[in-house]
């Protein structure tokens, strides 16, 4: 029995054995990815491929290719599509991002002989009709429209300009009037040179049956699906702005949403797991010196956090908050001192043995569940790593890091002429 009087032992999470998927690849050469967990008769397909807006030449290609995906095949319109999917408690979800796009099926196992030919025939042979592409880019086009009257969105567009430049894929983003400029025929060319085997892979989540694999197989890895080269990706230098700070006025504004960062590395770099629990204690959680500063403290704003993004080819490090227009300065300058003091001072052993408590604890809620595993492993599919060392060398980090070392991170990283500034509103 427990005796609940008594507390319970606290244990330091050191390692934790994670389930490593099972690699493997269909019969025309797709890598499958497979972790069979999981107590619920459902799956996860996530079909992963290198087709994000890294790729496209034209604005807003990448983005209707994958979209355009459920709008209509060979063999069903999209309201067939649709119904299909209703009829047997399913999901089929696209997304389009920087360096990849995603299709994502949840489903029951007893359902895949049903769904998988009609994702097959998305994948090979969408038809793109007019009506429903014009549809889809109306809609995203009124969205643009809205989230165009927030500052938040607008300093996020223009400090990923900043950042990276204008005509970088990192930099990029679509405009109002691109909207109008889409064509059938670039989308069409854009599927043909990214949606096929070559450049496809697949991670599988889930109760793994024993046939699913091969169902899989039978309609994802038919080797009559015609093959084609792996996307290049194409060189692009960065150009970071020259002008350290920029404002953009947006009249009648009652606040101004704040950008600060800088461009930095992806998670190959070994300073990476380090500079990660600097971040957290300068704005990565609820409890952040930025929260308590300049929320709790000065009342400048609702919300402020900070972020280290690693993408494919290159990262960066960001600080967002909306505050109120007339503290705008406040706000930035407290934030530079909050940085100072992490450069001036160790952080003290109680501050950093909380941060060590939250990032260990936020990391096993991180992996409950097999499609939270495979979140974990897609976010390292294209570095290199072994699944668990690297999340052994993660938690080591988070154990054994010190007051000096993180000291010695912000001398090295929070250098206040290093980073650009992105003020959007008054």
């Amino acid at each position: 029995m427990i005796d609940r009087t008594k507390q319970p032992e606290i244990k330091t999470i050191d390692r934790v054995a994670l389930l490593k998927p099972t690699e493997g690849s269909l019969d025309n050469g797709v890598p499958i990815y497979t972790i069979n967990a999981g107590t619920q008769d459902v799956v996860r397909i996530e079909c992963v491929f290198n087709a994000g807006t890294w790729y496209q030449e034209k604005k807003l290609t990448a983005f209707s290719a994958v979209k355009m995906l459920k709008e209509g095949t060979k063999d069903h319109t999209a309201s067939e599509i649709a119904e299909i999917f209703d009829a047997c408690g399913a999901f089929i979800g696209t997304e389009c991002e920087k360096d990849y796009t995603y299709v994502s099926l949840y489903t029951l196992n007893k359902h895949l002989e049903t769904l998988l030919p009609v994702v097959a025939s998305m994948f090979r042979e969408p038809t793109f009709p007019r009506h429903e592409l014009s549809v889809l880019l109306a809609n995203a086009q009124q969205e643009l429209m809205v989230s165009l009257q927030r500052v938040s969105h607008i300093a996020r567009i223009r400090f990923a300009e900043q950042l990276f430049g204008i005509d970088h894929p990192y930099g990029k983003s679509a405009e109002l009037s691109d909207y109008d400029n889409v064509e059938i025929e670039d989308i069409a060319a854009f599927h043909r040179k990214y949606y096929h085997p070559g450049n496809l892979r697949i991670v599988l989540s889930g109760k793994i049956e024993d046939n699913t694999l091969s169902l899989i197989n039978k309609y994802l890895g038919d080797t009559d699906w015609k093959q084609g080269e792996p996307a290049m990706i194409r060189p692009s230098e960065i150009h970071t702005a020259k002008e350290r700070k920029i404002l953009v006025p947006k009249e009648g504004a009652l606040q101004s949403g704040i950008r600060i960062g800088k461009v930095l590395f992806t998670k190959k770099d070994p300073d990476y797991f380090g500079l990660g629990v600097l971040n957290t204690i300068l704005g990565g959680y609820f409890g952040s010196r930025l929260m308590t500063n300049i929320r709790e403290d000065k009342g400048y704003t609702y919300g402020i956090n900070s972020g280290i993004m690693s993408l494919r080819n290159s990262g960066y490090m960001y600080i967002a908050s909306e505050v109120g227009a007339d503290v705008r300065e406040e706000a930035i300058n407290e934030v530079f001192k909050e940085m100072e003091l992490l450069r001036q001072e160790p952080v003290p052993e109680d501050e950093l043995s909380l941060v060590k408590n939250y990032l260990a604890g936020s990391f096993l809620r991180s992996i409950d569940g097999p499609f939270a595993l495979a979140d974990r492993f897609l976010g390292l599919l294209d570095y290199g790593f072994d699944f668990n060392e690297y999340y052994d060398r993660y938690l080591q980090t988070i154990n054994d890091i010190t007051p000096q070392q993180l000291q010695d991170l912000a001398i090295k990283y929070f250098v206040e002429d290093s980073f650009l500034e992105t003020v959007a509103g008054k």
